[in-house]
């Protein structure tokens, strides 16, 4: 694809703008951003990566994985901004994750131990971490919200903060996981993944092309779960003070 070719794609974004200035949505603003930094984003990862893809230095390696993880840690944290200390919390689970997910890949000798393919399944893992600790940051806020007096009845009557709050917790771990689940039941029948798609549109035999694609479907099943538990129990602790009573001023959603 010519970079002439790329421009002509911009149609799919005028055809959402027009749309949204016709019936008013508000979306044009966020829809520009979007598409000028994502372009300005991969274009500048595409060219890191080919320099780090050629040197093959595991210095660069864990270079690109830290970079991911703040990005990720400074996108999620806004959603969680209310509660104490939620950008460690969110360090820890991707770090954790990262290091979970490619100890078992390279020690099982599952993937070969190079840039080619840490750096891409480290994103995918990642990503949908911090897309998963959204989910249930929103969810959780919202939650506790709604819930503030159930919370502060289960205290009076001597619950602890974890009994008081397990409903909303296990609440917000379910239906932060829900969309990855869902999605894994239909994949194949309703949509064809990119990666696999792009592995045959290159030319890669289809088989293969479906075992490496259920892998990461795997890898990313067990990042949404872990995700969501981890910075739920790592969060959760920081709502109440020493004497077991809710903060005030800590359970408001930040958009």
């Amino acid at each position: 694809m010519s970079f002439l070719t790329l421009a002509i794609t911009l149609v799919f974004v005028i055809i959402p703008l027009i749309l949204s200035k016709t019936l008013n949505l508000g979306l044009e603003k966020d829809t520009i951003i979007a598409t000028v930094r994502s372009i300005i984003q991969l274009l500048v990862v595409g060219y890191l990566l080919q320099f780090v893809f050629d040197s093959e230095n595991m210095i660069y390696i864990v270079l690109m994985i830290v970079l991911m993880i703040v990005a990720a840690t400074e996108n999620a944290r806004k959603k969680g901004a209310s509660i104490t200390g939620i950008t460690w919390k969110l360090v820890v689970t991707f770090v954790f994750i990262e290091i979970l997910t490619q100890a078992i890949l390279l020690l099982l000798n599952i993937t070969p131990p190079t840039a080619q393919y840490i750096i891409p399944i480290s994103g995918m893992v990642i990503g949908n971490a911090m897309v998963l600790g959204i989910l249930f940051l929103n969810r959780f806020t919202s939650e506790l919200g709604s819930r503030t007096e159930e919370v502060e009845l289960i205290l009076s009557l001597g619950g602890t903060p974890k009994q008081a709050v397990h409903r909303q917790l296990m609440t917000s771990i379910r239906a932060s996981t829900i969309p990855t689940i869902e999605k894994q039941k239909t994949m194949g029948l309703v949509q064809l993944p990119g990666m696999m798609s792009g592995q045959i549109i290159a030319g890669a035999d289809p088989v293969q092309a479906v075992l490496f694609q259920l892998l990461i479907l795997f890898l990313l099943l067990t990042t949404a779960v872990i995700s969501s538990i981890m910075l739920g129990f790592l969060s959760y602790p920081t709502l109440f003070n020493n004497r077991m009573q809710m903060l005030e001023g800590r359970l408001e959603n930040v958009d």
